[in-house]
Order: C-alpha cells, then structure tokens, then sequence
C-alpha cells in the first residue's frame, strides 16, 4: 500500500478506537475484517500505530497540539512505527519540518503526565502504591508484554517441548516462576507449530499460570473456576487435575465459553464443563451449594494489571468503573463461597493493580464470613516449589499473591486465597 494510503486508512482506524465505545483489540479486528484487501504487513502497521497512541496517549496529543490539519492525521503521523523516510514520503513539507522538532523532544523537555500517560486518578493510586518503583512501573506498562505458553502436563514435560519448540526455530526459555511456563522470543504464529497443533502448549502469561497453581486442584475433586472466561486458567486446573474429577466452567458469556471449545479440543481433557450462567446467583450455581472442593473466582475486574496488552483500558476506566466493579467483585465472591464443602479451598483473583479491587475485597470478604480462614498464598507457593516465592507476595507476612509487570516481566495480578472451616 502508498504510504499515503496507509497514514490515511491509519487515521481513519484511530478515529474509530478513540471513540472508547468498544475495547480496541475489538475495533481492530473488525477495521481488518471490513477491509480484507490488507495485506499482514498493512496490518501489523495499523495495529502498532494504534497501540502506540493508546500508549503514549497525552505525550502525542500535547506534540500534535504544534502540527496542522486533522488531529488523527497528526497522531498517525507521530506513532506510525518503523523508518522515518518512508511516512516522510506521503507528508508536505511543513509536515516533514513538524515531525523533525516533535523526534527532538526529549523526556526532560516534558511534563509529568506526558511521561507516564496515565489518568491522573490512577497514576495517583499507582504512586501511593509503589512510590519511588513508579517510573520502573510506568515503564514497564508501556512496553508490550511477552509471549508466554503453559505447557500441558497431560502431553509432555517442559524440557522436552521446549525443546521441540527450538527445533521449530522458536527461541525461548523457561519462566523464571511458574514450573510449567515457557517465555517465547518475539511474538511468532503458533498456528502451525507442532506443539500448539497438538495440544502440548497453550498460550497463557505466566502469572494467570501462578493463579491456577495457587487452587492446586487433585484428581477426582470437583472444581469450579467460576469466571472462566475462554478458559485460560480452566485447562490449567483441568491438566493438574490429570483429567480427572469433574470441573465446571461458569461464565456469563456463552461466546467467551464458544471459545473454549477449540482449545479444549486441542488440550484432551474431558473433565471440563462449561456451562453459561445468567448471574453469579443462577439456579445452577445453587445446586452444587457444598459440593465443591475448590473454587477459583477469577473477578470481572478493570484489568489494569493487563495494560501492556490493553492500553485502552487506562483510558476506558474511571473510578466510578472501578467501585462499581468492586462491588460485583463481593458479590461473585460471596456467591461462588456457598459452593464450597467443609475444607474447601477458596482463591480469589484479579488482574487489576488497585487496592480497591483487591486488598479491600479480599479483607471485606474475611470480615464478613467467620466460616473462612485465610491461607498465606507465600506458604502454598514454597509448598509447590515455585521459585522465589517470597518475592511474588506482598510484605503483610506473604499473605497474597501480588505480580507487577515491572518487578516480575508477567501481567499485574492478585490472588488471596481462603479454606471454609470444617
């Protein structure tokens, strides 16, 4: 495609994202079905430009406030990734002269919030978090998050495939925490690598690998991950249960639970159900009140935890969002508590970084249910022989799991975890 003609189909998608009524990765895909005609290379130009802005949001629009002409233009224009001569090809002159003084700004010619282009209500609550590691944080948020795969102990041991997988001609290592993970080089096709083909690897972050750990689900239990999504953390549970037992899959989302399907195809369990439910109260939830042995409540949360993936989310979110999803959050919890047998374990999640989606739920739910007693997630991880296990938990005498994408390379997660009392 003329440069031309991809600035301009760049500042058309652009005006489209921006206009939040959709999560971003939902725009894009659907811009690329309506316009087939898009070549891979077209494709993956559009996206990074989008995500660039998404990224480094109040930095462009502060440098595009000198330029001329349509604000989008003027955005694609900034963000548009790769050589510099080859969008100069499809500019004027003036244009060419904007963008030469916009590449000299440095960091220190910038305000604050121009370098970490976060809302200022959530920088805020980032700062009290993890005050002087805010930078360290920012930066790690800016940067797209790594390809990590969970290797299916049903079908194979992670040496081995990963082996397989460098004789494919993927570069990778383990994951430095999770026993099962795998960390890929770049961002390669999966769909014809023999592994992926046959089920021995899923793609999953290393940290949602840590939550499902964290249930340590045995064989012939009954377990529910109650907000299953497209599974993800299902097949994990469902792997360490050696396909055994019985494991319901509730979501609200019978097309996230569609999902799943091929994956559980892929995967050879036959011990998941998936099942769509209409609400965290739903009838067939009831039936199975103090059956269960686990439950895993991966919460709807803001997802904040996932902006090196989501960047959208920063500037989708607010914190009238974020209270209203703290209290759907005690509601799934309280719900998803009454499924659980004497002796149950019960693990809670999310992957947002704020307190109020996490600490504050999790101790709002201890206060209230005198029937749980909390189970220190650092001792549960020594206890699976996950590596450094103290630095992945807070400081309250390990208590919860806490990820930070900048002091462990995953995505921002939390887990506390509880077992009913017999």
């Amino acid at each position: 495609m003329h440069p031309k003609a991809l600035l301009d189909e760049s500042a058309s998608l652009i005006e489209q994202v921006f206009k939040f009524e959709h999560p971003a990765d939902a725009v894009v895909a659907r811009h690329f079905r309506e316009n087939r005609s898009l070549g891979p290379r077209e494709r993956a130009t559009l996206s990074d430009t989008v995500y660039a802005i998404l990224r480094e949001r109040l930095k462009l629009e502060w440098l595009a406030r000198s330029g001329s002409g349509s604000k989008w233009r003027r955005l694609a224009i900034l963000a548009f990734p790769g050589d510099r001569d080859f969008i100069k090809s499809a500019l004027t002159e003036p244009e060419k002269t904007w963008l030469d003084h916009c590449d000299a700004v440095t960091d220190k010619d910038l305000m604050a919030q121009h370098r970490h282009n976060l809302p200022d209500w959530l920088a805020t609550a980032l700062r009290e978090q993890v005050g002087e590691e805010f930078d360290a944080l920012v930066a790690s948020l800016s940067q797209p998050a790594p390809l990590d795969l969970r290797v299916n102990v049903l079908k194979g041991k992670r040496e081995a495939v990963l082996s397989a997988l460098q004789k494919a001609g993927l570069a990778g290592a383990a994951t430095p925490y999770s026993p099962l993970g795998i960390r890929l080089q770049g961002k390669p096709s999966l769909t014809k690598v023999p592994a992926f083909v046959q089920g021995e690897v899923e793609v999953q972050d290393e940290g949602s690998q840590l939550l499902a750990l964290l249930l340590d689900a045995k064989r012939g239990e009954m377990v529910v991950d109650f907000c299953a999504g497209a599974g993800g953390k299902t097949l994990a549970i469902g792997a360490a249960m050696r396909n055994s037992g019985r494991l319901y899959a509730f979501d609200t989302s019978g097309h996230r639970l569609d999902a799943l399907k091929p994956r559980l195809a892929r995967s050879g369990l036959s011990n998941v159900h998936p099942v769509a439910i209409a609400h965290e109260r739903d009838d067939r939830i009831k039936r199975l009140a103090g059956k269960i042995d686990r439950v895993l409540v991966d919460a709807p949360c803001s997802g904040l935890g996932t902006l090196r993936r989501s960047p959208d989310l920063k500037w989708r979110q607010t914190p009238q969002t974020v209270a209203a999803q703290a209290d759907l959050q005690q509601s799934i919890l309280n719900s998803a508590a009454r499924l659980l047998k004497p002796g149950g374990r019960l693990v809670y999640a999310t992957c947002s970084l704020l307190k109020d989606e996490n600490e504050r739920v999790a101790q709002a739910f201890g206060a209230s249910h005198a029937d749980f007693e909390p189970l220190a997630a650092l001792s549960l991880l020594e206890g699976l022989h996950v590596s450094a296990a103290a630095s992945l938990c807070s400081v309250d005498a390990g208590q919860y799991l806490r990820l930070w994408p900048h002091r462990h390379a995953t995505d921002g997660f939390f887990a506390a975890v509880w077992r009913k009392k017999p």
